[in-house]
């Protein structure tokens, strides 16, 4: 089969693009800024990219076209198609599918599939589950939302199904729609026999009215679990309390809560799980956060569901080295005084950005450098933060920074008075270079540089790396 993939350069559009050329098909696909890393993963796949949504690639006649959720029926100011090719596939009747069903239909049917869905973590559930699984030697299938730093790739089909065998296959379960033609969450195309529910804020302003509409569609996704499928849900969240109260036909397991089948007692970086109220694995590892706590009750409890051990799954949690973009260290500058860090974080949603802050600090304080600063350098770039829908949880976000800066251009409300309650220890910026000389100017050496975005963020990281290297004294 022959696919086109319009929208190739997404995390999950370019995901699937990898995963249909791995199956034997060929893949070839366009997206308006055709860019790294994604653009050169799916090069060196063999994957032809085309710049832009002409119409003319319609001649390239392919079996089906796998619509992203990217593309729209919007006009140009001028009254022009915004995507032409689109246009000319409905014109011509051409065959047209969206990535969630073309991924149902063609690799995850016959699967056990394990979908992890929540606000925040399902990057790092997903990639948890999918090392646990392959430590316990089951060699899943996987579709992240990022890069799992132990596999090198978002991606893959891993051991297929043999007859009456349902081989495993792990994926990232987003709430958002499907395509312009399909508004269902991207998750009920799944079909699930496990399905984490990990937590639930209001987030996406841009196409749900409130926290409600979401909820409804978790739900959805709990009606296409099958009676012998296992749901695992965050005892914590009153949001998900009110989804299994709209009704549950499978098995029930519980984390988070002191009453809840899975728990855990000690510090995040170092915990013991009890499983019914009995101890069954201990996890020592890197990562730092109760939000990671968390993260990785659930992921102990979907593995056991398919049988690996709590114990051998908190085995696999000692060497998970983490997921690109989360607390990724870009790199460090040693300075007269002390070295300066520099961090990229996925960050966007004000509870993900306190999360990340709490993280950093926590560690900070375990490795007994607790009085170094964190500079929280971040851009409120998704659709929800660009509508200012949680502008007034951003003080609450950035609380725990020792100082805080905004890039704040583009945004259509006012970022001074949305971190006004910081007082001095915010700065607003209205472009990058301008952000640029608010850090230098405030940066000390020991300071730990926290850049959070859910995009490019300018390559803000590099450019603050050569900045303070110019400051670095020579070599002897």
């Amino acid at each position: 089969m022959h696919i086109h993939v319009l929208g190739i350069c997404g995390t999950f559009m370019g995901g699937l693009a990898a995963l249909a050329r791995e199956a034997g098909h060929r893949v070839t696909g366009c997206d308006a800024g055709v860019y790294p890393p994604m653009s050169e993963q799916l090069r060196a796949l063999g994957i032809e990219l085309i710049e832009g949504y002409g119409a003319d690639q319609l001649a390239l006649r392919p079996d089906l076209f796998v619509v992203g959720n990217v593309v729209s029926r919007a006009r140009q100011p001028d009254g022009r198609p915004k995507f032409p090719l689109m246009e000319a596939i409905l014109d011509a009747g051409a065959r047209y599918s969206s990535g969630p069903q073309w991924l149902h239909e063609h690799v995850l049917h016959g699967r056990h599939v394990l979908a992890v869905a929540g606000t925040h973590g399902k990057t790092t559930t997903t990639a948890m589950l999918a090392w646990i699984l392959e430590h316990a030697g089951h060699a899943p299938g996987f579709l992240v939302g990022g890069v799992p730093l132990d596999f090198g790739v978002s991606a893959r089909l891993g051991r297929l199904p043999a007859a009456g065998q349902r081989t495993p296959f792990v994926i990232e379960a987003d709430e958002y729609d499907t395509a312009f033609f399909d508004k269902r969450s991207k998750f009920v195309h799944y079909a699930p026999r496990t399905a984490v529910l990990n937590n639930l804020e209001f987030d996406h302003a841009d196409i749900f009215d409130d926290l409600a509409a979401i909820e409804r569609q978790f739900h959805h996704l709990l009606r296409t679990v099958p009676a012998s499928g296992r749901v695992i849900v965050n005892g914590l969240e009153e949001s998900l309390a009110r989804v299994l109260h709209q009704g549950l036909w499978s098995e029930l397991r519980t984390f988070g809560a002191a009453n809840s089948d899975y728990v855990a007692e000690g510090e995040p970086h170092d915990f013991t799980v009890l499983r019914h109220g009995q101890p069954v694995a201990r996890v020592q590892w890197a990562l730092t956060g109760t939000h990671n706590q968390l993260n990785a009750l659930a992921a102990i409890a979907a593995a056991d569901h398919v049988g690996v051990p709590p114990a051998q799954a908190a085995e696999a949690l000692a060497r998970f080295a983490g997921v690109r973009r989360r607390l990724e260290v870009r790199g460090t500058v040693a300075l007269p005084g002390g070295a300066v860090t520099v961090y990229d974080d996925f960050a966007h949603h004000p509870t993900a950005i306190r999360t990340t802050v709490d993280g950093l600090r926590r560690r900070l304080d375990r490795e007994g450098r607790g009085s170094e600063r964190i500079l929280a350098i971040f851009e409120p770039r998704s659709n929800t933060m660009k509508l200012g829908t949680m502008k007034a949880q951003l003080p609450w976000a950035l609380a725990g920074a020792d100082l805080a800066f905004c890039h704040a251009g583009g945004l259509d409300w006012d970022a001074h008075a949305a971190l006004a309650p910081l007082a001095g220890r915010a700065q607003v910026a209205p472009d990058i270079d301008t952000l640029m000389a608010q850090v230098l100017a405030a940066v000390r050496p020991g300071d730990h540089l926290l850049c959070m975005s859910n995009g490019a963020f300018g390559g803000v990281h590099e450019r603050l790396l050569a900045a303070l290297r110019s400051r670095a004294p020579a070599a002897a």
